[in-house]
């Protein structure tokens, strides 16, 4: 994955907006009942406030946290594949109730209730979207723009 700051910028601009889509995409459509071909367009709208900050919270603030967790519930040079997974539920983790605060405060009736209702509704979907979705998404099209030279050679 990401060898260089550069590569890591990158890499975190591709995930957050990606997931900051999906997560807006879901809460709109809790609010409102349902999910429409509107509710799409309307997520649009949150985007440029919402995906610079939680760029700079995950990039500046809990990345490092995350990767700290994770590095302690998994080791790379045993287990390396589950790595990546491991880095992604612990970003979830740190990263759903800081997020779910921020939506709360801007979108919401600022409240410790209405906070505890929005992360608990959407760290499962957090969760499962990021490892299903967004994680294999990212990491493909991102493998695609920066190649790793040594797989290449062994395939």
């Amino acid at each position: 994955m990401p060898k260089t700051k550069g590569q890591e910028i990158v890499f975190g601009i591709m995930m957050v907006s990606l997931m900051v889509y999906g997560m807006v995409v879901y809460n709109i459509s809790i609010a409102t009942g349902g999910i429409s071909a509107n509710t799409f367009l309307e997520a649009l709208k949150e985007l440029p406030l919402m995906i610079p900050i939680a760029f700079l919270v995950e990039f500046l603030l809990l990345g490092r946290v995350a990767k700290k967790m994770a590095f302690t519930i998994v080791d790379p040079s045993k287990k390396p594949r589950l790595v990546p997974v491991a880095i992604s539920i612990c970003t979830c983790l740190v990263m759903c109730p800081t997020m779910s605060l921020i939506a709360t405060l801007l979108f919401n009736e600022p409240s410790f209730l209405n906070w505890l209702k929005a992360f608990g509704m959407n760290l499962p979907m957090a969760l499962l979207y990021q490892l299903l979705i967004c994680g294999p998404v990212v990491r493909f099209l991102f493998s695609h723009i920066f190649p790793n030279k040594e797989e290449q050679v062994l395939r």
